[in-house]
């Protein structure tokens, strides 16, 4: 896993002082991501920047990357992993290719030789990579099909920036760190829009999606997107094609040179993760190594509500100790979750104040204490989406709305979002008409199978938004904490073969026992504790503790007292204090929530000093 940045300008001459000097400035923001090599590649007029976190072919894996040609040099910068590279290089080399290196990155710069920018469809993983291909002077850049590493861009007049992260864009004088009143819907609409990056002028290059620039301009081509099929397998069938899908890809994603891991919560996703590795891995006389994240006294003091009804850490020991993994709990206290400095780190990891709060530093700093034992990571995120895990996939009146279905009780579980915005904001965001036409754009293009009951096809169409919008938020986030501290998270379960399988089983046979994720639970059945098997659906955890609530209550103190900081453009003050003078052990969600918002904010104006245009 890397972080790569770049630019071309057809007007200028890259190889300039100043332009050398602005690429090593992007490039060194990429540290986090990369901490153990970097390089550049310039040309008259491309440069490419990488950082490496070395993980297969510790010596050989060096980037930039170039292939000679008679009628030009291909150079790459890439981020990611492609499980199937082994069998792409042999192909390759029956084809007349020779290689230098044991790396997935030299396989990825003849394959884009052989096939050009085809290479994406045959290309299994999770990616993003550019190249400047001199024999027609074009960039061409390429991102995974489920959008599981991140990619940005920033046309400009002659060309275009690029980066992993936003910040490696930011670091251009070229690119200015704005937010218009549509970067600020995106923060608090609780939608993602394909291609939106909050910052003005900045894009993403979206899932399974190639973009590229030449002197003709940008241009888009989707190579993957997830289509409708009918499924002729029965149930016996479904469930051991899962189970033969779910070996192979654990298998392929276990493959590193340096230390690997499993995160695991005790739910089955995790669970099933981590047993799947374990029995793979005894073949060998190895042992899996497991983490989970707990709170000080959370077990002990736990209080059951809808969306958790148990504790994960009973659950973490029961896996730990059937799988027989070298387990350790990550114990957390509500100062260090409350840490100022835990925040700044967060925010700077996404660039952006999302609000996720405790979720957020909880997992950075879960991440960050991996980090110590593990370069590798595998994670059970995504199978609620693949699956159906979510409350909201058997809730009737989600599945009967007209909207996003995660926001039909969202306000009941955790409080209406942006309560703490000035009146007048609220009003310019329209953030109700925002979501509708969202949500009008998201469901406009999902195919109906011939003779699909209405009923299939609405369920067809809330795993569609799940698996391309909701999905997107969770692996942003899991990617940008985890890389912030140089670690790689892989996603089993965004495997493109198992996400286009499951999405077209009907519904009826995805949750056929009347169980959340029945296809994923009686696949692994063999493999999980009783207790595992039987536990209902619990979220990521969040802290219980009160002593949390208050610290936030002293910070949005400390911050009132500072009238003239420029999150009162944004934020009520009068609410805020009426929140900050609450008693924290009574403190509802919605205030929690608010105060974490609004410390984000206020931290992300500090650090990033973006102009804010309202009008």
């Amino acid at each position: 896993m890397c972080g790569i940045v770049g630019r071309v300008s057809f007007d200028r001459d890259l190889r300039a002082a100043e332009e050398v000097a602005a690429l090593d400035a992007m490039t060194e923001t990429m540290a986090c991501r990369g901490p153990d090599d970097q390089g550049t590649w310039i040309a008259a007029h491309a440069g490419l920047g990488h950082r490496r976190l070395a993980i297969i072919d510790l010596p050989g894996g060096r980037q930039p990357m170039t292939v000679g040609t008679p009628e030009g040099d291909i150079a790459l910068v890439y981020s990611g992993e492609a499980y199937n590279f082994t069998e792409l290089r042999t192909e390759l080399t029956t084809r007349g290719h020779r290689f230098l290196t044991d790396s997935d990155t030299e396989v990825v710069l003849h394959g884009y030789l052989e096939w050009g920018e085809s290479v994406a469809e045959r290309l299994n993983g999770m990616y993003a990579f550019a190249l400047w291909d001199s024999r027609h002077d074009k960039l061409v850049m390429i991102r995974d099909r489920m959008g599981v590493k991140p990619f940005y861009y920033w046309p400009t007049p002659d060309g275009v920036l690029f980066g992993s992260e936003p910040k490696a864009v930011l670091a251009h004088p070229a690119a200015r760190p704005r937010v218009t009143l549509d970067g600020i819907r995106e923060l608090f609409a609780l939608v993602r829009s394909p291609g939106h990056a909050v910052w003005d002028g900045m894009y993403e290059v979206e899932p399974g999606t190639v973009v590229t620039v030449d002197r003709g301009g940008l241009h888009r081509r989707v190579y993957w997107q997830l289509g409708t099929r009918p499924h002729p397998d029965d149930r016996d069938t479904t469930i051991a094609h899962v189970r033969s899908l779910l070996d192979d890809i654990v298998r392929r994603q276990l493959v590193s040179d340096v230390p690997r891991c499993v995160l695991l919560s005790g739910g089955l996703d995790s669970s099933a993760v981590t047993t799947l590795a374990a029995r793979q891995l005894a073949r060998t006389g190895e042992k899996v190594r497991t983490f989970a994240v707990d709170f000080v006294g959370q077990t002990e003091n736990f209080v059951a509500d809808e969306l958790r009804t148990t504790p994960d850490t009973p659950f973490v020991h029961d896996v730990a100790e059937r799988a027989g993994t070298l387990h350790r709990d990550i114990v957390l206290d509500p100062d260090t979750l409350a840490d100022p400095e835990v925040r700044a780190r967060v925010i700077r990891a996404r660039d952006l104040p999302m609000g996720f709060g405790d979720m957020d530093a909880s997992l950075y700093l879960l991440f960050r204490a991996i980090r110590e034992h593990s370069t590798v990571a595998l994670s059970g995120e995504s199978a609620d989406e693949v699956f159906g895990g979510y409350l909201q996939f058997f809730d009737e009146d989600a599945r009967r709305a007209d909207t996003f279905p995660w926001l039909v009780r969202f306000a009941e579980r955790f409080g209406k979002e942006g309560g703490l915005l000035r009146d007048d904001l609220k009003q310019a965001l329209h953030l109700e008409t925002y979501i509708r036409d969202s949500y009008r754009s998201a469901v406009a293009g999902i195919e109906r199978l011939t003779g699909e009951s209405d009923f299939e096809f609405r369920m067809r169409r809330i795993c569609h938004l799940h698996l391309t919008r909701f999905v997107r938020v969770l692996l942003d986030r899991k990617d940008r904490a985890s890389m912030a501290v140089g670690l790689e998270v892989r996603v089993p379960f965004c495997d493109h073969r198992l996400v286009e399988y499951v999405y077209n089983t009907p519904w009826a046979l995805k949750s056929f026992d009347g169980r959340e994720k029945s296809l994923l639970r009686e696949a692994t059945a063999d493999l999980l504790p009783r207790s595992v098997y039987e536990r209902t659906k619990s979220p990521y955890p969040s802290t219980q503790d009160p002593k949390y609530a208050a610290a936030l209550q002293g910070q949005a103190r400390d911050l009132l007292g500072r009238p003239d900081h420029r999150v009162f453009d944004l934020i009520d003050r009068a609410r805020l204090q009426r929140v900050v003078d609450h008693d924290a052990p009574r403190i509802t969600s919605e205030s929690r929530r608010g105060l974490e918002r609004t410390l984000d904010l206020a931290m992300w104006l500090d650090l990033y000093e973006p102009e804010v245009v309202l009008g």
